[in-house]
């Protein structure tokens, strides 16, 4: 007995992709971004070395260290991440005085402890979110504070200092040509 002929079913047209996903999608399956060129690369990092042995030698003529991890961080997204918000003057001294004003109250309500520390980082992201100054090194910035005590006036002056001291050695790469960007997008 022949065989019938076999038909072929047409198929159903695929639904249009959404948008967001494949955008999603793209960047997931993306690689990672080209190599900075050699000489914006070499500017970053000597600003950023510049920055951080500066709050170093203005906290020796103080007689106070300015230099506290967190600005470390905070040095790196100005000087080699100019563009993003929480580079921007705005986020960096104020998201720092946010989250140090966070960690004292932490630490008045709660002590010295590691709980209280925790606590006090977790708390920064959203004070530092409501008042739109969102700048990530910051909350570690409170959860020093809770750590080390220090006394309130004297470390919100320094680290005021130290943020904005940070501010303008980006602000000076960024007229030296560093190549990734105009430095500031935008001052407060």
């Amino acid at each position: 007995m022949p065989t019938p002929p076999a038909t072929t079913l047409p198929t159903p047209p695929s639904p249009a992709p959404d948008p967001r996903r494949t955008r999603w999608r793209t960047r997931l399956a993306g690689q990672a971004p080209p190599r900075p060129p050699l000489r914006s690369a070499a500017l970053a990092t000597g600003a950023a070395v510049t920055g951080l042995v500066l709050l170093v030698a203005a906290g020796g003529l103080l007689g106070h260290p300015l230099l506290i991890p967190p600005l470390a961080a905070s040095a790196a997204l100005v000087v080699a991440a100019p563009a993003l918000p929480l580079a921007q003057p705005r986020n960096v001294v104020g998201g720092q005085l946010v989250s140090a004003a966070v960690g004292f109250a932490a630490l008045a309500a709660g002590g010295n402890t590691l709980w209280t520390a925790a606590a006090a980082g977790g708390l920064a992201v959203g004070a530092m979110a409501l008042t739109r100054t969102p700048h990530s090194p910051a909350a570690a910035t409170a959860v020093i504070v809770v750590l080390t005590r220090p006394p309130v006036l004297p470390f919100l002056g320094l680290l005021a200092l130290a943020a904005a001291l940070l501010v303008l050695v980006g602000w000076a790469a960024a007229r030296a040509g560093s190549g990734t960007g105009r430095y500031p997008a935008y001052w407060w």
